[in-house]
């Protein structure tokens, strides 16, 4: 059988080795961060003093801002550093490599403090309360820009580590999908080891072919050309075997991976908790109320609210076009079901035509499981509602729903009545915290997702949600609205 390739079954010797791509990641993202951090300071010291090589720090000793800055730039890159910003396997996937930003960030400044009061140096605020908030957002920004660079490219197989895959031949197919789906994470199958199938080759679930290795008697020659070796299951491989395996990984470039077969639950309720001999992980049972939900809600009010000053230009404009279109109403207010199952009258821009309820039900739906709706090509969508659609603008009245409380900036999506009576019984988990404007669903797919796709998503987001991935979606929802991929 000839091997077929894909972008995920590549051959080992057309992907550049993970030593060599982790290096210049790094580098990269330094120089970017350094930029950033740079960048931050220099406005700050703009700002606040204009000239500020005359601007000295009264108290212990007398020392020009310049001097400080660069000790201050200095010490934000030692802790990125320290908190292991740079880690290759943070580039493209999760919310760890922003958490780790915010955390080196805050602790930087936490330190400048404490050393400012312990040496009573008057350090001037004006001067951190610039530099801290924009020096956060900046890097904030530049990684997300980075990551959707490398998301690009590990697209086409670049920056990927080459992947050996070890297991039966249903964890092999599961595991090789899996990485299929999501190439973001930067894994690429280029060999097997399926013992149980003497073939030379593999056929995985998507028909493409990878050279099967069978036995790993010999664990160095089966991982010459592989950055990691991935444990797909238990069937195929003993606790002894896999031990001796990990000792002979040691102090070599490739690494072990070890899959579980826990699906869609994240790292933060995951809490290993070793006993002598046996590695157990406890897993947290999803929370849907405490302190992280206070800080959601305000986030989700300072956000909303000033959101509508900024855009109060924009929401009059649109509605004015909305308006003199065919002279009807310029909200669309629908009932929806909220968090616990509350029902809300959600609001939008309308971008159909009047009486396009009344027509739904002479439209055939695009949706083959029938529980949602959506068209590609609808008829009842207007002209100026095509224009707001595409850019998503007819949501922004959504953000007055936030503010009173019935939605979410990020959450799951609104679900109609009739939908939720559809439900499987799992599937009314979405309905556990408020549904959001924006969520996984708006950043990945939108309209293109199956409803399988969509539920998957929601239903991860719902028992695995945090501030940070919060963040995530809003800053990846900005360019995925230009982009307007699946607005229809």
């Amino acid at each position: 059988m000839a091997l077929t390739t894909s972008r995920d079954s590549l051959p080992a010797d057309r992907i550049k080795p993970a030593t060599v791509w982790r290096r210049e990641l790094q580098k990269a993202t330094a120089l970017l961060d350094f930029a950033m951090i740079v960048l931050a300071i220099a406005v700050a010291l703009v700002v606040r003093f204009g000239s500020p090589l005359s601007a000295a720090v009264k108290g212990f000793s007398s020392v020009d801002y310049s001097m400080v800055s660069v000790l201050l730039c200095a010490s934000w890159m030692l802790s990125l550093q320290l908190n292991q910003a740079y880690k290759p396997e943070l580039f493209g996937i999760g919310t760890e490599e922003y958490r780790r930003i915010g955390k080196a960030t805050f602790g930087v400044f936490g330190a400048l403090a404490i050393i400012a009061l312990l040496a009573k140096i008057d350090v001037a605020r004006g001067y951190l309360a610039i530099a801290f908030p924009l020096g956060l957002v900046l890097l904030l920004v530049e990684r997300s820009l980075v990551r959707q660079w490398i998301i690009r490219r590990r697209a086409n197989g670049d920056y990927a580590e080459r992947s050996l895959i070890l297991g039966s031949p249903a964890e092999v197919r599961h595991a090789a999908e899996a990485i299929r789906r999501n190439p973001s994470a930067g894994y690429v199958t280029t060999a097997v080891a399926v013992a149980s199938d003497p073939k030379d080759v593999f056929e995985l679930a998507d028909e493409t072919s990878v050279p099967n290795r069978g036995s790993v008697k010999d664990i160095s020659t089966a991982i010459h050309d592989v950055d990691v070796l991935i444990i797909a299951g238990q069937a195929a491989i003993t606790a002894r075997e896999l031990r001796a395996i990990g000792w002979k990984l040691e102090g070599t470039p490739t690494k072990l991976a070890l899959a579980s077969s826990m699906t869609d639950v994240a790292g933060p309720r995951i809490h290993r908790r070793p006993v002598e001999g046996l590695p157990l992980m406890n897993v947290e049972s999803p929370s849907y109320s405490g302190t992280k939900f206070v800080v959601k809600r305000c986030m989700d009010v300072a956000l909303s609210g000033a959101a509508i000053l900024v855009l109060s230009p924009v929401f009059a404009l649109i509605a004015a076009c909305v308006y003199f279109q065919d002279r009807g109403p310029v909200l669309f207010r629908q009932t929806r079901v909220g968090v616990n199952g509350r029902l809300f009258k959600m609001s939008k821009f309308r971008s159909m035509v009047v009486n396009a309820e009344q027509l739904r039900t002479t439209l055939t739906s695009d949706d083959p499981d029938g529980v949602l709706f959506k068209m590609r090509d609808d008829p009842r969508i207007t002209p100026v509602g095509k224009f707001i659609r595409g850019y998503s603008l007819d949501e922004l009245p959504q953000l007055f729903d936030v503010l009173m409380g019935h939605m979410s900036l990020v959450g799951p999506r609104p679900p109609l009545p009739d939908e939720v009576r559809r439900y499987e019984s799992h599937v009314h988990r979405r309905l556990n915290v408020k549904p959001g404007v924006t969520g996984p669903w708006q950043v990945g797919g939108r309209s293109n997702l199956t409803w399988a796709e969509s539920v998957q998503k929601d239903l991860y987001y719902v028992e695995n949600w945090s501030v940070i991935g919060d963040v995530s979606i809003l800053l990846r929802t900005i360019a995925v609205v230009f982009k307007r991929d699946g607005a229809h």
